[in-house]
């Protein structure tokens, strides 16, 4: 129960993010959250998309630089300490998070976290165990 993640290398250079985005719009990609990312040499950036494939067959045949990584998309409520019980929930079962980044799903009109870690297919089991919402694809799919 995970979903695909794309990461797009980015040069550093002017425009090159405006150039990157441009290309999954066209494709009539939509981007449902995103992350960037800077090291001394280059830029990560990491979006789960609504149409992944189109998005590596845009990526593909304008010859970015990118990978597929499997991701868990957790639906968190919007009060104190929720996020918090289910990163200690995922450290006590000694998962290791390996990064994270947020948006607001529409669709499910609910805190979305995107978290990485090294066994997504049975960190996703035990937060379904313990009550959590582990969204699907097609559940973060736009309306």
């Amino acid at each position: 129960m995970q979903v695909k993640q794309l990461s797009i290398f980015i040069e550093h250079q002017p425009g090159r993010l405006a150039q990157i985005t441009e290309v999954l719009a066209q494709a009539g990609v939509n981007i449902m959250a995103i992350s960037v990312t800077d090291t001394s040499d280059y830029g990560l950036l990491r979006c789960v998309c609504d149409r992944t494939d189109d998005a590596i067959a845009a990526l593909k045949a304008q010859g970015m630089a990118y990978t597929v990584n499997k991701v868990l998309a957790v639906a968190v409520p919007d009060v104190p300490g929720s996020f918090c019980r289910a990163v200690r929930l995922l450290s006590k079962e000694g998962f290791d998070l390996e990064y994270m980044y947020c948006f607001v799903s529409r669709k499910q009109g609910k805190e979305t976290v995107v978290i990485r870690v090294d066994d997504g297919e049975n960190a996703a089991r035990a937060l379904m165990a313990d009550g959590w919402e582990v969204l699907t694809e097609e559940a973060l799919a736009p309306v």
